[in-house]
């Protein structure tokens, strides 16, 4: 018999419980979840749950911890060499005694359908389903993920994308069903035009920089990286992030190849305010189809010129309004790069900064939140009325 998960931390709240089940852990990486979570918790008592932790427990176990942005991540630790019966009935326990403290609406936030196993059986007030990338394109992605996808669509009251292609592609699933893709904190990545110290691990690199940051998986063009590294053995790759699912020893090593590992989102910044150029070498492949990546508009915050792979989602609209160079191949790297190298960057700023005033993580979260409140049952006036109040406070802000 699977044991009773424990826990230090009351999750008492009085807002409404917005739980979210994610595939991602929260302190991998500050991306999506992180930027639209932690605007969430403004209005909600968010509990964030990862995917398990296998290691030395004889009992499973939640630790649940406060994040200073008021998230509260849990995260099951199970027994290693647990069957996957008892996992799913671990984290269905874990799931209830979470829920159990809500003390107004429940809403199930979805970041992977394969957490639909063990909450299926929860009786949330909404269910939202935030589909950020194509999950079952990614490399190992579980064979059972597209019939558990099917079945979260159909339990789904409102559901979002990641970017337009994907949106495009998955339309005709779900009759309510928006595009938001990847946003922009507009103010902390433009403080990198203003500049800032070298990081001491860039210091003694040298120049032009062209520069990346994100995680490093399939998705990367391993062989473009080393084309142009060889092409332009004087330009300098600076490499940022941590590395996922493919082997360290398969990066290209070179002179002017600087693999730097994983940064803070708070270091990165000062990472791009001595970069030359942005440089996005996706692969094309099945895992980047539909991708919508964060840091073009990111890139382009900071200043910094780019160059990308043929990715739709860059291609338009960044390509087709000439915001950001797009190349196939190494040598059309290289002359899209000596281009920008040599440009008058302020006509071009000018045409980034009316993009980027379009959008925000706080435009975005606004239009969310909408949506949710709107869904939410008739049972739940209070609660809905408070929240009407926090979009049009942040409809204000917009203003």
């Amino acid at each position: 018999m699977t044991a009773p998960p424990t826990h230090a931390t009351s999750l008492k709240n009085k807002k409404p419980m917005l739980i979210v089940l994610s595939h991602l852990r929260w302190d991998f990486v500050f991306q999506r979840p992180q930027h639209l979570l932690s605007r969430a918790a403004k209005s909600f008592d968010v509990v964030f749950m990862e995917e398990p932790v296998f290691g030395d427990e004889t009992v499973p176990r939640l630790d649940i911890g406060d994040r200073a942005d008021g998230v509260r991540v849990a995260q099951p630790r199970l027994p290693q060499g647990s069957e996957a019966p008892a996992i799913v009935a671990a984290q269905r326990a874990m799931l209830d005694e979470i829920a159990a403290q809500a003390e107004g609406p429940l809403i199930l936030w979805y970041y992977t359908p394969m957490a639909v196993p063990f909450s299926r059986h929860l009786d949330a007030d909404l269910v939202v389903f935030d589909k950020m990338d194509e999950l079952s394109a990614f490399k190992n992605a579980p064979p059972l993920l597209l019939q558990l996808e099917e079945e979260l669509l159909r339990r789904a009251d409102v559901a979002f994308t990641g970017g337009a292609s994907m949106h495009r592609a998955a339309e005709h699933r779900h009759a309510n069903i928006h595009c938001f893709p990847s946003s922009i904190d507009a103010g902390h990545f433009g403080a990198a035009r203003a500049g800032a110290p070298e990081p001491s691990d860039q210091a003694a690199i040298g120049r032009p920089r062209l520069g990346f940051f994100g995680v490093i998986d399939e998705r990367m063009d391993l062989d473009l990286v080393a084309q142009v590294a060889d092409l332009r053995p004087d330009w300098q790759l600076v490499m940022i992030g941590p590395v996922v699912k493919i082997d360290p020893a398969s990066l290209p090593q070179r002179p002017n190849i600087h693999w730097l590992g994983g940064k803070r989102y708070e270091e990165l910044p000062a990472y791009l305010a001595n970069w030359d150029i942005g440089f996005m070498p996706f692969a094309i492949n099945e895992s980047t189809k539909f991708i919508s990546p964060t840091k073009t508009p990111e890139f382009l915050a900071a200043g910094l010129p780019v160059v990308s792979s043929a990715i739709t989602d860059v291609v338009t609209p960044y390509g087709d309004e000439a915001l950001v160079e797009i190349a196939s191949t190494a040598d059309e790297v290289v002359a899209a790069v000596g281009r920008l190298l040599a440009a008058d960057r302020g006509p071009w700023l000018a045409r980034v900064d009316a993009r980027l005033s379009r959008g925000s993580w706080d435009r975005t979260w606004a239009a969310m939140l909408a949506l949710i409140t709107e869904k939410l049952p008739r049972a739940a006036d209070a609660a809905r009325a408070k929240l009407s109040i926090r979009v049009a406070e942040t409809e204000e802000v917009r203003v």
